[in-house]
């Protein structure tokens, strides 16, 4: 890999999205095989595999539309790395096909017999039933990939054209699709995780998928921008201001999500309603209890108390690590979320939770790789991009 410093272009970007797509190939056709020995492993595992990689993809798209609502200007370097990961929410819609085909699998109020005998189910049935929620899911990755596409056309025209109306225009595409974003992605989690047990429900369950999504792509970013600063991309341009910002962003959110499921399950755990509390209890009462305390200590305890100083929020190799580790929690909360649905005496890891997680994986960083490398690397024509080079913290 090389970098022509004068416009920011990646020139020879190597075989890396190559090698993401073969591996991510690999990882389907190994699921496929899984698929046909347990298509009930397979369709809980993938789903998991599928909210994880998409929920990085939604953290960019937030992550895009805040930086423009907020006009900061020391993002402006990582933009178009966020700009690139919210342009995988059109693959991630195609990847998505495999869970509609797991309805039966996946979600027990999709069988008329099953709902006919419940008179909860049947009470949710106008909102839960197969057609609508085929529907929400299409409208859904309407929604996102619109208003992600919107921004990024006019990213990539600044690039070549500077207009002063375009950060105008852009701000006004943020208002109105972070209204819609908080909508859609609130009800996505309601469907596509919440329902897994219909009868259960959380009104603070969609921010707390939310925060930890945002925690996922804010993970991502640093591990993405260390990655290419250490092969000499981009050195002189995202310093170690940045991730000193990106850091304190990570410890903020790592907080906010404490708030959020503590918030919600000391709200079930008070009210004391037994259709509230029995799906915490289910978590609790068998060897699931143990994923459950290590999410307190591994998605929380430690985060905060690493990320605490500003020395750690300045070091690479801290951030790395913590990057990595808060990803990894954050599969272990979504397989705790999915998971003990199929497997309700205890955790039960199959093989194909690693094979999808490879699979999709691996195109969505193929897609990602691609879209960022073929692309100016920065915005260039941005008129904040000197004041976010030379971003200070004080």
């Amino acid at each position: 890999m090389n970098l022509t410093s004068e416009n920011f272009y990646l020139h020879n970007p190597g075989a890396t999205g190559t090698a993401f797509l073969v591996v991510g190939i690999a990882g389907l056709a190994m699921s496929a095989i899984g698929f046909a020995t347990d298509a009930a492993q397979f369709f809980h595992s993938y789903l998991t595999a599928f909210v994880f990689w998409l929920s990085i993809s939604l953290g960019g798209l937030f992550f895009t539309m805040l930086h423009h609502l907020v006009g900061a200007n020391w993002s402006t370097v990582l933009r178009r790395l966020s700009e690139s990961i919210m342009m995988v929410l059109p693959l991630m819609a195609v990847l998505f096909l495999p869970v509609l085909l797991g309805i039966s699998e996946l979600y027990h109020w999709s069988h008329d017999d099953i709902v006919a005998a419940d008179q909860l189910l049947q009470k949710k049935a106008a909102y839960l039933n197969i057609p609508f929620f085929v529907t929400r899911a299409v409208i859904f990755f309407a929604i996102w990939s619109t208003t992600a596409w919107l921004l990024y056309r006019l990213s990539i025209r600044q690039d070549s054209e500077h207009q002063a109306k375009m950060p105008l225009a852009s701000r006004r595409i943020s208002a109105a699709g972070m209204l819609l974003f908080a909508i859609t992605t609130t009800l996505a989690a309601f469907d596509w995780l919440m329902s897994l047990d219909a009868h259960w429900y959380s009104t603070i369950f969609g921010v707390y998928v939310f925060s930890g999504s945002f925690l996922a792509v804010l993970s991502f970013v640093i591990l993405s921008a260390l990655y290419m600063r250490r092969r000499g991309v981009l050195k002189n341009v995202i310093s170690i201001e940045h991730f000193h910002d990106v850091g304190k962003l990570t410890f903020a959110f790592v907080i906010f999500w404490a708030y959020m499921a503590f918030s919600q399950y000391f709200l079930i755990w008070y009210g004391n309603i037994p259709e509230e509390t029995v799906w915490f209890l289910h978590r609790w009462e068998n060897p699931w209890r143990y994923i459950s305390l290590i999410i307190i200590f591994g998605h929380f305890v430690l985060p905060f108390v690493v990320l605490l100083t500003r020395r750690a929020k300045r070091s690479p190799l801290v951030l790395t690590i913590m990057a990595l580790w808060i990803l990894t929690m954050r599969w272990v909360d979504l397989h705790w979320l999915v998971l003990p649905n199929l497997h309700r005496h205890g955790p039960h890891f199959s093989w194909m939770d690693i094979s999808t997680m490879i699979g999709v994986g691996g195109l969505f960083l193929w897609y990602f790789f691609r879209l960022w490398s073929r692309k100016a690397l920065v915005p260039v024509n941005d008129p904040g991009l000197e004041k976010s080079i030379g971003f200070v913290n004080h």
